[in-house]
């Protein structure tokens, strides 16, 4: 199964997001995902399996626990992966980065009753550029 299939399902996901804290037994699992999804405990248990089966999640029996973890190697083959398409969101990111700094540093000057039009040129930041 590739991982965006594993990944695909909601069910998996938020399981995963329970276990990036740290490690649970599969009971303190399904009662969350009972809960939230209304899937009966032989239905976490196959998402837990299909977790683990791919890669995505270790278990580790303590004496009739079975205790479920995050293993991070899948996720990172996902984050190679995604990494060519960083350059569509990490500008925009930046840019407001640089907004939010600029407003920051304004408001700053306001409050110190200084004015924003003294000219800085160490925070001068030039506008983002429009794409034609």
């Amino acid at each position: 199964m590739h991982a965006f299939d594993v990944l695909g399902d909601p069910v998996r996901r938020r399981i995963l997001e329970l276990l990036v804290d740290g490690e649970m037994s599969s009971g303190e699992v399904s009662e969350v995902i009972r809960r939230e999804f209304g899937i009966s405990q032989p239905g976490v248990s196959q998402h837990l399996r299909v977790l683990r089966e791919n890669g995505f999640a270790t278990v580790r029996a303590e004496g009739t626990r079975r205790l479920y973890a995050v293993d991070s190697e899948p996720l990172r083959d996902i984050d190679a992966w995604l990494d060519r398409f960083r350059r569509f969101w990490t500008p925009p990111l930046e840019a407001l980065a640089t907004e939010l700094a600029r407003g920051k540093r304004e408001r700053r000057l306001r409050e110190a009753g200084g004015s924003s039009d003294t000219d800085d040129s160490s925070d001068h930041v030039p506008p983002p550029r429009s794409e034609p």
